[in-house]
């Protein structure tokens, strides 16, 4: 049964990212679609009221609760959201961090957002050089410094190689190569040249031919390059080719960027399966 749309709230002193994901990740099981509002940097009193105010005004014109995730470190603007909001509120620091605290007798720092410095975070500098790495290497745009490369994507054309290289670089820190398998490779029946010294790095992606050939008819309709006898033909000559390498791979058509990413991670570098 779906359930009506309301109004859900998304409050941090920070980004709001982790208020969203988790707040997402908990309505996705439930058939609804709700409206998303989101009001990050809410750090000071008066923003809290603000959104109160805010809560409170969509709550009187639709009738109805507006559920509300927050993930707030400043106590005193949480007090504001607790006594005054009329929405359903679930906060995440009072509901995960307060009985971590009793359980291991130990304060939390009550950071706010996941990089409360990034001029002191390793972590954070390290992400923005993955993204550089990746965005340099997307597409095969370079063989340059690939023995510092985590992991490099090999496939056909438009199976999914960069959004999961960048996700790999903005999510998990990863310096992530791509490369197309084209025409000229499958002639010679072996992977590029410059990636052979790394086979170790490599993870191949593949697709249907079905779903290939919709995805490039929308960027080159009616085109030999979209047809599905060329993608038939890319398709197995790529898979046939990885086989022959003994490439780990795996196909993209119903997955995720984050399934994806997710399952390379777990084959190639499962001490980087984390947040």
């Amino acid at each position: 049964m779906t359930i009506p749309s309301r109004t859900v709230f998304f409050i941090s002193d920070g980004t709001g990212i982790t208020a969203e994901t988790f707040g997402n990740a908990v309505l996705a099981q439930f058939e609804m679609k709700p409206r998303h509002v989101r009001l990050p940097f809410t750090d000071t009193v008066d923003k809290a009221h603000q959104a109160v105010r805010q809560i409170n005004h969509t709550a009187e014109i639709e009738g109805v609760r507006p559920i509300v995730f927050t993930t707030l470190a400043n106590m005193d603007v949480l007090e504001v959201i607790e006594t005054g909001c009329k929405g359903m509120l679930l906060d995440m620091f009072g509901t995960f961090v307060r009985p971590l605290e009793i359980e291991l007798a130990v304060k939390s720092n009550h950071r706010i957002g996941r990089f409360s410095d990034v001029s002191k975070s390793k972590e954070y500098n390290d992400r923005i050089a993955a993204i550089d790495f990746s965005l340099q290497h997307d597409d095969g745009q370079s063989n340059r410094d690939l023995e510092g490369a985590d992991v490099i994507l090999v496939g056909v054309s438009r199976s999914g190689k960069t959004p999961t290289s960048l996700y790999l670089a903005m999510q998990h820190g990863l310096k992530a190569a791509n490369y197309p398998l084209i025409p000229e490779d499958f002639d010679r029946r072996q992977l590029p040249p410059a990636l052979i010294p790394h086979r170790k790095k490599i993870f191949g992606l593949t697709i249907q031919p079905e779903r290939l050939s919709e995805i490039r008819n929308e960027r080159r309709p009616n085109s030999r390059y979209a047809s599905i006898e060329n993608c038939r033909h890319e398709v197995a000559e790529a898979e046939a080719m990885m086989r022959r390498a003994g490439i780990r791979w795996l196909s993209t058509t119903t997955k995720s960027i984050e399934e994806i990413a997710t399952t390379i991670l777990q084959e190639l570098r499962p001490e980087r399966l984390v947040y």
